[in-house]
This record gives structure tokens, sequence and C-alpha cells, in this order.
């Protein structure tokens, strides 16, 4: 199935449960960007066509990497009619969505997004970055890809840890959007979408309708689309001090989230009960060992302060997400409140 998207920067095909290998098979001016555990794992779909292979991971968003990147695609003799297609993760459609958007000052690019996370959040919407030391996404650009090939194929060879960081993005959406997905939710686990072809390309497609729903309505974030960083304010902390797979991170700051909405009395009852009961059934951690003065240090870099105070994403109820500015001294507050549970 094709859905168009149009951005006020431009518009994105969206190819849901489709052969990616098909698709792309006549794209004659691809280049293939991705990482060494993918390519492993997916040397077929690659044979034939040229490739850029990069180490696995987190540490690879840096702006060294695009460097040597940049340097691939030269030796490659890409031009400015190159289509740059990132096949992997969060951390390949961030770098190859960043790396199009500054070779010869902007080239096409594409996804085929791998892992479901990437599928139901990072290759949507059209950030693209690279982290600065311990500053995640510190340098990045918005620009929308020209195309998204959503084939679920490629979740087959998904490892169990990678399903549980994808499930904290979608419960992230039924907290702040979807109160009927929550319940849904609720009512299954993650073995039903893995084993069902047709639920979990509902869910993936569901899941990118709500991001593209917000994103077209503020592609710049000016408003609206801070509500996707449900979780991450303290989750991307959390994951950068401690090595914290994302989803991990996320669901620990989606806790962190709920629990300062209760404090300030933002949150309906039982959210945080509810959200801590989901997040166990999925196999997702709510909380983790932290030094409160790290994170607040972290936190008082964030691209979201101003002056004393952060715009803080809270539930308001489940499937309402809504945002408030928080002093720091609040937040510290909670922190330190739940900073010894393991």
């Amino acid at each position: 199935m094709i859905q168009e998207v149009v951005f006020p920067s431009g518009k994105v095909a969206y190819y849901f449960d489709c052969s990616a290998e098909e698709m792309l098979r006549e794209e004659l001016n691809a280049i293939f960007l991705t990482d060494e555990n993918v390519f492993r794992l997916h040397e077929a779909f690659f044979e034939g066509k040229k490739v850029i292979r990069i180490a696995p991971g987190e540490a690879g968003k840096t702006l060294s990497n695009v460097e040597l990147i940049c340097e691939q695609l030269v030796a490659l003799e890409a031009t400015r009619e190159t289509i740059l297609v990132g096949v992997g993760g969060g951390v390949i459609t961030d770098i190859a969505g960043f790396v199009a958007a500054v070779y010869m000052r902007g080239i096409k690019c594409t996804f085929v997004p791998t892992s479901l996370l990437a599928m139901v959040d990072a290759a949507i919407g059209g950030k693209n970055g690279v982290d600065m030391g311990l500053h995640k996404n510190m340098i990045g650009t918005v620009r929308q890809p020209q195309s998204i090939y959503f084939d679920i194929e490629f979740l087959q060879t998904l490892p169990d840890d990678e399903w549980k960081n994808g499930f904290a993005e979608v419960i992230k959406y039924a907290c702040i959007f979807d109160h009927e997905l929550f319940e849904k939710l609720e009512k299954r686990d993650a073995t039903h979408f893995k084993t069902s072809r047709t639920a979990l390309k509902g869910l993936v497609q569901r899941c990118a309708d709500w991001k593209n729903k917000t994103v077209v309505n503020d592609e710049l974030e000016t408003g609206e689309r801070k509500l996707l960083n449900f979780g991450h304010t303290a989750g991307h902390a959390i994951e950068t001090l401690y090595h914290l797979p994302h989803g991990q991170a996320v669901a620990v700051g989606m806790m962190i989230a709920a629990r300062i909405g209760e404090k300030k009395g933002v949150s309906k009852e039982l959210v945080s009960t509810r959200l801590e009961k989901l997040l166990q059934r999925y196999g997702l951690p709510v909380a983790t060992p932290y030094k409160t003065e790290d994170v607040m240090s972290l936190l008082r870099m964030d691209k979201k302060r101003s002056g004393d105070e952060i715009q803080y994403i809270l539930m308001e109820e489940i499937g309402k997400g809504i945002i408030r500015r928080l002093s720091f001294a609040t937040i510290e507050e909670v922190l330190r409140k739940y900073e010894n549970n393991d």
C-alpha cells in the first residue's frame, strides 16, 4: 500500500507491507548505507549493490563518521543524482539522512527501516543528526526522505531486546495520543504482534500515522511535535550516561515523566500504575540505578531548556500528552526520590 504524506518541506511516499528488494531492484543510482550487523543478516539483499558499511551502534553517530561516509561516497563517484538508501535501525536512518543533507549540499535519500523502533518512530519525521560527546542529536537537520519502505520481513531477524526497544515507542504513542491503542496493548503482549503479520502491519501503520499527523502540523517542532519527546528528556540522559538501549531508557523516562505529572497534580489517578504494568508486560524496565547529579547535568544542556526551566512532556491522562514548563528543581526532586530503584 502506498501512502503519500505532504510535509511543509516536501512529499514522502510510504510503502507499507512491501518488498524493499523488489521496489529498489531497478534503482540504478542508489548507494546503500548500512551497518555490519544488518549486512551480515541480509547479505542477499545487498548482493550486487554499492554498499557502505559502518560499525553498529550509537557510537557511530559522529561527525567523524559522517566524514568517512562522505569520503566513501566520493570513492564510489556519487553525484547529485545519487540516492542514498539507509538500511537499518534508527542510528542508520539518522546518519543517512544527515549525510544526504550535507553531501554536495544535498542529495536524495530513502530509508528501509529494519527494526521496529525505526519503523514506528526513528525513520519518520525528517529529523536527522549525530551526537556530540554526551549530547545526543546535538548536530542535525530536519529534512524529509523521498520515500520509506516498510518491509516487515526484516523484523524476522530482530533480537528480543530490539523488539522491546520498539515497543517502548509504541507505548509512547498510546500514552500521548491513543487511549484505544493503550487498552489494546494491555490485552495483548509482544508474542501476539511477533506472530501475527496482520497485527504487526496494523501496529506499524497506526504509529506511523500518528507521527505523520503530528509532524505535518509542526515539522520544525515549535509546538505539537514536542509531545513526541514523552519519555525522551530524562530518557536520553540516562541512555547516554549508562549506555542503556534506547527503548529501555525511554521506558524509564516515561515512568519519571508519569511521576512528575503526579507530583505536579497534572496526571489523573492510576496513570503511572497502568503505565508501569504495561511496560513490564512488554519486558521493559520501569526503573534503573542512576545518579541524579549526572542526569541533571545533561538535562541542563537539553535543547528544550529556557533559563531555569525546561519544556517537559507529561500525561494528563492515558492517551493525552501535554507540554509543561518545569523548573529543574521539580525534576531534580523527583529524580532523587527514585534514584535508588532497581
